[in-house]
């Protein structure tokens, strides 16, 4: 005895009511389908060979509930193939040989060829990925592979290569919302047999709170529905606190490899980009998520070094900071000193010339253009090092006005470091420019200078 199926539930009439309603609400026609426009919009490359039954092999990947499987769904619906299902989660090698032997049978006894839908398929091992190959290359099958993961990550190359990978984004509320009143009205699949009042903040509530995944959405009004009694008059009241007991918490889609690096990512991106609100929100889904606090410290630390530099260089010190505070109290207080390091990275002086510099003096010496050490800067600390001439005619510079000398450090004239004109950099390039001026007068009156070890 199921909760839909308990004959003591009267609000779920409806035959099919053991079906969930997310099942029962998959579109029969392009009509019904909600949302993925930039790839199933009108005219759309992908909607013509749906349309005329000319699909070949694909991956849809997106985020859960976003009309993967529905879609699927929806091109056997328009094709003449042989339609059959797997899920990754289930199967094994032996069921993939199975439904290719039939697939084989087909084409050759009438000609069709045979559509396999395999569900969460980045599940599948790379042995079980391979035994598909053959026969989606010979097109003995059309694979619609479905996948919350990144086909990039989480499909061997040679399988992703045979197929176009189709990206679908998570549904907006202007897609969800008429799916809903959808369920609300229909009587033959949704509740359109029931005395319903939906509120709008009810409505909006589920909507905003199940970000984008319709089945979400779906289970969520379905479980309101079915356990909410009608008044005496036999209306069922669904309101802001019936959808608010459905959702008991926001989902969070954050299970995947590509979810992971696109919030660091954007997380990075916006502490680069100077904004620390959005630098601070995408933190705050790391941490909801439940990431590792430690590996945003180290991010921050990375960012201090990459995109502030030497424009700031307490920036370097307080992510440091912040990564022994984390190691050392722990969530949920680690959070406090994460949200002022970003805070403070966020709104300080931008500057990547440190790090264009290391990287123009490795890509030289990755280039095999490498100087010898000159002999006056060699290392002295040893016997016999003045009779091979080792700091001859070294210049220390601490016995000279405002403790600088020119002298050459490396045998030819390069140039890595280059300071802007942000915060600290300002004074550093001020510097910078007097020392050069000071060696150009150097080189152009030459005189005696005192040589120290």
């Amino acid at each position: 005895m199921t909760l839909f199926s308990d004959p003591k539930t009267k609000n779920n009439p409806n035959p099919r009511a053991n079906t969930p309603l997310a099942w029962r609400m998959r579109p029969k026609n392009f009509s019904e389908y909600v949302g993925q426009n930039h790839v199933l919009g009108p005219g759309k490359l992908l909607r013509r060979a749906i349309e005329a039954d000319r699909v070949s092999s694909l991956i849809l990947y997106g985020p859960p509930g976003c009309g993967k499987t529905a879609l699927a769904h929806l091109i056997a619906h328009y094709s003449r193939s042989i339609f059959t299902d797997l899920n990754a989660v289930t199967s094994g090698i032996a069921d993939i040989r199975k439904v290719i032997a039939s697939a084989r049978k087909t084409k050759t006894g009438t000609g069709k060829k045979t559509l396999v839908l395999i569900d969460e398929i980045h599940r599948f091992n790379k042995v079980q990925q391979s035994a598909l190959l053959p026969d989606v290359e010979q097109g003995s099958i059309t694979l619609v592979g479905a996948s919350t993961q990144n086909p990039f990550f989480s499909i061997i190359p040679a399988l992703s290569s045979r197929s176009q990978i189709i990206e679908l984004k998570a549904l907006q509320a202007v897609d969800l919302y008429p799916l809903l009143e959808r369920a609300i009205q229909d009587k033959e699949r949704g509740f359109g047999n029931l005395a319903l009042k939906v509120d709008e903040a009810a409505k909006h509530h589920l909507i905003e709170s199940t970000e984008g995944d319709a089945r979400k959405l779906l289970n969520a009004f379905e479980i309101g529905i079915t356990t909410t009694p009608p008044d005496p008059s036999g209306l069922i009241y669904f309101d802001r606190t019936v959808a608010e007991e459905s959702i008991q918490k926001k989902g969070l889609v954050y299970e995947n490899k590509d979810d992971h690096y696109d919030v660091i990512s954007a997380f990075i991106k916006s502490i680069r980009g100077s904004d620390p609100d959005a630098a601070i929100y995408w933190m705050a889904k790391m941490i909801y998520a439940g990431e590792d606090p430690l590996f945003i410290a180290r991010r921050l630390i990375i960012s201090a070094s990459e995109d502030i530099g030497t424009a700031d260089p307490d920036a370097l010190g307080i992510a440091v900071a912040a990564y022994h505070a984390v190691e050392s109290i722990g969530m949920p207080e680690g959070r406090i000193p994460l949200a002022e390091a970003t805070a403070y990275l966020a709104t300080a002086p931008k500057s990547n010339a440190a790090y264009l510099a290391i990287d123009a003096a490795l890509e030289e010496i990755r280039s095999g253009r490498t100087m010898a050490v000159p002999p006056h800067l060699k290392d002295t600390h040893y016997p016999g090092a003045q009779q091979l001439g080792r700091g001859k005619g070294y210049l220390y510079p601490h016995d000279f006005p405002d403790h600088f000398v020119p002298q050459k450090y490396l045998p030819e004239n390069r140039s890595y470091y280059q300071p802007g004109t942000q915060g600290e950099e300002k004074e550093i390039s001020s510097r910078m420019h007097l020392w050069q001026e000071i060696k150009k007068a150097s080189d152009q009156h030459p005189n005696s200078k005192k040589t120290k070890r």
